[in-house]
């Protein structure tokens, strides 16, 4: 019974340590939080060997309407920016995973740099309510934009301001 008594400060100065742990919920202005998820392939992408680029994080889902509308503008937009220091990162949050996504990429002939978040884990860190939601990393991880619904990806504003971005942190 002593024992316990012992026990019980240490483990609560450990729950402590770990409740003071600042963590930064994921808006405009605040870092970017890591996550590592793998690709169809099964390459593994970690967010933070990212650093020195400028990342779109675009949560999505096959089943998606508006999901499904901008996906041609994103694919023309990760064209637009090939050859720059730019990731786009289309992470499927399909409950089929690897399978749901090949199927729609079968029928659809769309492509997509896709990573696989069946379970929403990284969606749950950050703070997704639905799909599509886009976040905007910009070179140094820090979220510049946070846009929920679909968007014109290819719009000539939107490559001008990811390329002024791209440039500011020359």
């Amino acid at each position: 019974m002593r024992k316990i008594f012992l026990i019980l400060p240490i483990l609560f100065l450990l729950a402590l340590t770990g409740c003071s742990k600042e963590s930064k919920p994921p808006v405009e202005g605040n870092p970017a939080p890591d996550f590592t998820l793998n690709t169809l392939n099964g390459e593994v992408v970690k967010l933070s060997d990212l650093k020195g680029q400028v990342v779109i994080v675009n949560f999505w889902a096959t089943w998606c309407p508006p999901c499904r509308e901008e996906i041609p503008s994103i694919m023309r937009l990760n064209a637009a920016m090939a050859g720059k220091p730019f990731r786009m990162l289309c992470v499927s949050i399909d409950e089929g995973g690897k399978v749901a996504v090949e199927e729609f990429f079968r029928k659809t002939g769309f492509t997509l740099p896709v990573l696989l978040d069946a379970d929403k884990r990284v969606g749950k860190l950050y703070d997704t309510t639905g799909v599509p939601e886009t976040f905007v990393i910009d070179r140094h991880g820090v979220i510049l934009k946070k846009v929920v619904g679909a968007m014109e990806w290819d719009h000539p504003e939107v490559i001008a301001f990811l390329n002024n971005v791209i440039a500011q942190a020359k």
